[in-house]
């Protein structure tokens, strides 16, 4: 006998529905028809990724601020080189895209 695979958002939308706790896992499982082990299994695995879910958000979060940091260093750097450029422009006395 083959495995019936569900998908995710299937899945989710039945353990959603459990925690509303507005029918029972017996009720779900019944109308859904599916055993309510599996029902129960899907809600604890859901229950237990919760807390890594809001971790890598938070992880998400830092790494796109030190990407921000990152490239406003990197603007700084381009404003201070081009300053530079300016001043050598001027002091050597060369007219540098003529040539």
């Amino acid at each position: 006998m083959k495995r019936k695979h569900y998908s995710a958002a299937f899945k989710a939308k039945i353990v959603v529905e459990t925690l509303r706790e507005t029918k029972t896992v017996m009720q779900i499982a019944v109308q859904n028809g599916l055993h309510p082990n599996l029902v129960t299994k899907w809600k604890q695995a859901a229950l237990a990724g919760l807390p890594d879910l809001f971790e890598q958000q938070t992880d998400e979060q830092e790494k796109a601020a030190a990407q921000e940091e990152k490239i406003a260093e990197l603007y700084q750097e381009i404003g201070r080189l081009t300053t530079q450029v300016n001043w050598l422009k001027k002091k050597s006395g060369l007219d540098v895209e003529s040539l």
